[in-house]
């Protein structure tokens, strides 16, 4: 897995290319904790070119999701394929993660 970091102001997006698993969670994990750090309120990860998400990789959406509502921030999550969505509609996950089609959706919601 690859990723790339997008900052504008408060907002982070981070464009994944891959999996996101354990073997590389915590890089990913990382990058976005020192972002926080930065003074990063919104993260936007875009799942468009990853096809698949496991256990660790959920833990770590979960860890910086609470990490980012305890400095008054957010996790959005968007492009998620089918399989990803339902993934997160069966873990329960999508009332964690506010989903959306598109960065410029995910954007619109602030």
């Amino acid at each position: 897995m690859s990723f790339t970091l997008d900052r504008a102001e408060d907002v982070l997006t981070v464009a994944v290319d891959g999996q996101l698993i354990v073997t590389n969670r915590q890089e990913f994990k990382q990058a976005i904790l020192d972002a926080a750090d930065q003074g990063v309120r919104i993260v936007i990860v875009d799942f468009t070119h990853t096809g698949y998400i496991d256990s660790s990789g959920l833990g770590a959406l979960v860890s910086l999701s609470r990490r980012l509502r305890d400095v008054n921030g957010d996790l959005r999550l968007v492009g998620l394929n089918d399989d990803l969505r339902t993934l997160f509609e069966l873990t329960r996950l999508d009332a964690l993660f506010p989903l959306f089609a598109s960065r410029a959706d995910a954007l619109a919601s602030r």
